[in-house]
């Protein structure tokens, strides 16, 4: 019998919000960056990533700076209120049902985001989903997070790249899966046209158009914050 896999893009679909866009906008609320120097940019940024022309590399300089320079206990804290006042508020039934269902037919949960692991990780666990590939961060001689990307960036095309790798190392194949993969956006057209099974999760319009016009199905969990 082939693998059933259950793969989830996480921002704007499994959750309402964006949460790389909105842990920019905590770190302003804390009083970590610049309000309007910081928003301007971060408003930049996420544009860019919607039209599908973002540089990873440089997103991930500018959004891991401010928690990098309060060093682990602050981020470590700080992001435990983002959890509280952020995250929590924004994860809804319908998204942990569809987690569930998945569960409780034995398939095997992974999400695959192209957000930065300190933001996720903690996001992927309280949803219950036990396997993650997300941006993975280079850390300093001291072991902190430097600021650059290790590895391939989970993102467009690099999520099937990474997926390639998590296949494996977990002694996998295409041939040996049964892949459904839940995303919103665009940007994960090079993953949702691999997988045997693509749903456009609460799709944005060039998404939705494009499930239409190849007999996609599309699920709406909630709406688009």
């Amino acid at each position: 019998m082939k693998t059933r896999l259950a793969l989830f893009d996480l921002d704007h679909t499994l959750l309402p919000i964006d949460s790389d866009y909105a842990w920019g906008q905590f770190t302003i609320d804390l009083g970590w960056t610049d309000p309007i120097e910081f928003g301007r940019r971060n408003d930049e940024f996420y544009a860019q990533y919607q039209a599908g022309t973002l540089d990873i590399h440089a997103y991930v300089r500018f959004a891991t700076e401010a928690f990098r320079l309060r060093g682990p206990a602050q981020a470590q804290s700080a992001h435990q209120r983002f959890m509280r006042e952020v995250i929590e508020p924004a994860i809804r039934p319908k998204a942990l049902d569809l987690i569930e269902r998945h569960r409780s037919a034995g398939d095997r949960l992974l999400v695959i985001t192209a957000t930065n692991e300190f933001v996720t990780r903690p996001v992927v666990e309280r949803l219950g989903v036990p396997e993650m590939i997300a941006v993975e961060l280079e850390r300093d001689a001291n072991g902190w997070y430097s600021g650059e990307v290790k590895g391939v960036p989970s993102m467009r095309e690099g999520k099937v790249q990474r997926l390639n790798q998590w296949l494996q190392s977990q002694g996998l194949s295409w041939d040996g899966i049964d892949a459904t993969f839940y995303s919103d956006s665009t940007n994960d057209l090079p993953l949702l046209s691999l997988v045997q099974h693509p749903v456009a999760t609460n799709p944005d319009a060039r998404l939705r158009e494009h499930a239409r016009q190849h007999g996609w199905p599309i699920l709406e969990l909630f709406e688009r914050e």
